[in-house]
């Protein structure tokens, strides 16, 4: 498996993980953990999609990626 693949499943996980973790209510939308997850998993999510040209699930997880930052940063305001 090639090194931005496996980048990419990293990503699709660490998302994953992020949302049963909130659905389970193990974590919360004001938890740190849950954000620093989401920007993980978004920061995988667009090497990837660079490395395979896809450009839109590029400006999804990057928009994705500012979100989960914005929210961290008023956490830890």
């Amino acid at each position: 498996m090639e090194f931005h693949n496996i980048i990419g499943w990293i990503g699709a996980f660490l998302f994953v993980i992020a949302y049963f973790l909130l659905s389970i209510k193990k974590l919360s939308a004001e938890n740190k953990t849950y954000h620093f997850l989401n920007i993980l998993g978004a920061v995988c999510l667009v090497i990837n999609g660079y490395y395979l040209s896809d450009y839109p699930n590029v400006a999804v997880n990057f928009i994705w990626g500012l979100i989960g930052i914005y929210a961290l940063i008023k956490i830890l305001q």
